[in-house]
């Protein structure tokens, strides 16, 4: 392997030497130059996957400006993939060590792993370096916070209770004036959801009450579920898988005009990320746990990356929960998230996972059933592989460009699928133009369901259609619909305004 690593350093520097030597140092910088001006105009304009292109070009063109690599993860930060944007910055801080914005960004990319201690270490070195910048300041104090807050929960964690535990529902009283959503018996029934539907469209709220009540009721259910689930789908009948929805409300509700409602006769799975990024989180999550709670066989969620405690605190549905309803509630929803299904197997012929497959080519569906996942993602092993990797169009694996997972490739699902006598498996977690994407011989699928990502990366989103006797799938691409004027994060913690 070391001997690989060497070759191509040795290969990698034989080509900047040719170029170097085919035009003048002058000529080279001033069109690497030009492609970084252009770069800029499209990250501007959140085109953030042309800029990366632009950004490379420049660093081929003149890979000794600090500056380029610094623009490049930023765009990564903006793309999530958080793993090369950390190799830029170290990159950039290699080439010089007085390039403060290369410590901002890989501050940024460490915080969006988790990696707060990592994180504090270069917002400290920015605020020795520039003592009077006060925003660098406030980001190093909010990071120190962050680091003192984890370190504490840690001490004092083992003999807390669940919260689920410490919730006195009959001290919750309805006003008399409350007009919302009712639980019969303290059921959802039809009746509740489209009630709910309309209330959250018309930005009301539920009732904290009947909030509280319907997570508990929804934590007995998932716990009570394997970590891999199967599906049948019988003959006929149509079955609709959706991606990413990150909190995008309004775009849910057009998903459900354009495919239907989900009922025993339309059934649906929603492959993780229901929260963060968007400001409609928590409207989409009880809307979610309630057709859950209404069809428990025909309605079925799976976990995706966004579904943690860290990511919730960074990304704005922590933040949303508080300002809706309370802290109690965002720890309960931290409980909950934990004992999601990991993956779902369609007719012992499709799995589905928010991420992707795994580094260890022998991972088995037994083995899948058997993670232990009532706990915060690790950062490695199946379980973590499941919500963060990717696939890659080159053969085997390597490490991801998030930072976090695996990437494979064609090969890698091959051999899976054959191993495990499947025919496809389908993912989600990364934004695709049309909502999906087909590569891998047509065996790894990703569905993406939140259009115009974060209001800006100006995608379509995508369902799936099959049906239990014609596993093909069928895809739906859809526009972005209006929204209220919220934007995008609007609950997250100001620290996280780098991303």
């Amino acid at each position: 392997m070391l001997l690989s690593m060497d070759a191509e350093n040795v290969e990698e520097k034989e080509k900047e030497e040719e170029i170097l030597n085919k035009q003048s140092p002058e000529e080279l910088q001033a069109e690497a130059e030009k492609l970084k001006n252009a770069a800029n105009e499209f990250f501007k304009n959140a085109d953030y996957v042309k800029a990366i292109e632009l950004y490379s070009q420049a660093i081929e063109k003149w890979p000794r400006l600090a500056a380029y690599y610094g623009n490049r993860s930023f765009a990564y930060i903006k793309t999530e993939m958080f793993g090369l944007a950390l190799t830029d910055a170290t990159m950039a801080l290699q080439l010089d060590r007085s390039y403060i914005k290369a410590y901002y960004r890989r501050a940024s990319a460490n915080m969006a792993l988790g990696k707060f201690k990592l994180a504090l270490k270069d917002f400290e070195a920015v605020v020795k370096v520039k003592p009077s910048d006060k925003d660098a300041r406030a980001k190093f104090n909010e990071c120190g916070k962050i680091v003192k807050r984890i370190a504490f929960e840690k001490a004092i964690a083992v003999e807390e209770k669940p919260v689920s535990e410490t919730i006195d529902l009959e001290s919750l009283t309805i006003e008399g004036d409350y007009s919302g959503p009712v639980l019969e018996d303290g059921k959802v029934t039809l009746k509740f959801v489209q009630d709910l539907l309309d209330t959250f469209r018309d930005q009301k709220k539920l009732h904290s009450r009947f909030a509280f009540q319907i997570l508990l009721q929804i934590k007995d259910l998932f716990k009570n579920q394997p970590s891999l689930v199967d599906i049948d789908v019988p003959k006929g009948q149509k079955f609709t898988i959706c991606g990413d929805i990150h909190g995008q409300y309004y775009d849910l509700l057009n998903i459900f005009k354009l495919n239907g409602l989900p009922s025993v006769d339309n059934p649906y799975l929603f492959n993780g990320d229901f929260v963060d990024r968007g400001s409609f989180s928590v409207e989409c999550i009880f809307v979610l746990f309630s057709f859950k709670l209404l069809y428990p066989d025909s309605f079925y969620m799976a976990r995706g990356n966004h579904e943690s405690a860290t990511m919730n605190q960074m990304y704005g549905f922590e933040g949303e929960v508080k300002s809706k309803y309370s802290s109690k509630m965002a720890d309960l929803f931290t409980e909950i998230f934990n004992l999601l299904p990991l993956c779902h197997c369609i007719n012992n012929k499709i799995l589905l996972m928010h991420g992707g497959l795994f580094r260890d080519e022998n991972v088995t569906l037994d083995d899948l059933r058997k993670v232990d996942r009532n706990r915060q993602p690790p950062e490695s092993g199946a379980m973590c592989e499941l919500l963060w990797s990717d696939p890659q169009m080159m053969c085997g694996t390597s490490d991801s460009k998030r930072g976090v997972g695996t990437m494979f490739g064609p090969d890698v699902t091959k051999k899976f699928l054959q191993k495990n006598k499947l025919d496809y498996i389908v993912r989600s977690h990364e934004v695709k133009q049309d909502g999906y994407e087909v590569i891998h011989d047509g065996k790894c699928i990703t569905v993406f369901s939140a259009p115009n990502y974060c209001d800006q990366m100006g995608n379509k989103g995508a369902f799936i259609n099959i049906t239990g006797d014609d596993l093909t799938p069928k895809f739906t691409s859809f526009e972005a619909v209006p929204h209220p004027n919220v934007k995008p994060m609007a609950y997250a913690n100001p620290l996280f305004g780098l991303f």
